[in-house]
């Protein structure tokens, strides 16, 4: 094994496997994509209809993120965030509270019916 692999097989047993991460959390795309698993309850782009649940666009970073490590920790009941939460490492909470962060807040508004 050279050294270039001996380094490869290091950084991953070091980091877990996250030796990618870095440039991940460089890449908007990255951050968005993860934050996208939210849109089915909380509105795409973090923009609910109604409120119920919670809009997650324009809210406080630090104030995202603490909740959301609360329900990994089983600090703060839920119906389903708690199963969520516990899916991502901190870094990707992180990013996740990062996006919603910096979209703009509001509401969605309600499709239209079809045919009305």
């Amino acid at each position: 094994m050279n050294l270039a692999s001996k380094s490869l097989v290091l950084a991953l047993f070091v980091t877990g496997g996250n030796v990618a991460l870095p440039a991940m959390a460089a890449d908007p795309a990255y951050a968005r994509d993860l934050a996208a698993t939210c849109f089915t309850c909380h509105g795409t782009d973090g923009h609910s209809v109604g409120s119920v649940p919670p809009s997650l666009a324009g809210q406080n970073k630090n104030y995202l993120l603490q909740q959301m490590k609360d329900f990994k920790a089983g600090k703060r009941p839920a119906t389903i965030m708690h199963q969520n939460a516990k899916g991502y490492t901190d870094e990707q909470l992180d990013l996740i509270a990062g996006y919603f962060a910096s979209v703009k807040p509001g509401s969605a508004t309600p499709a239209p019916r079809a045919g009305y």
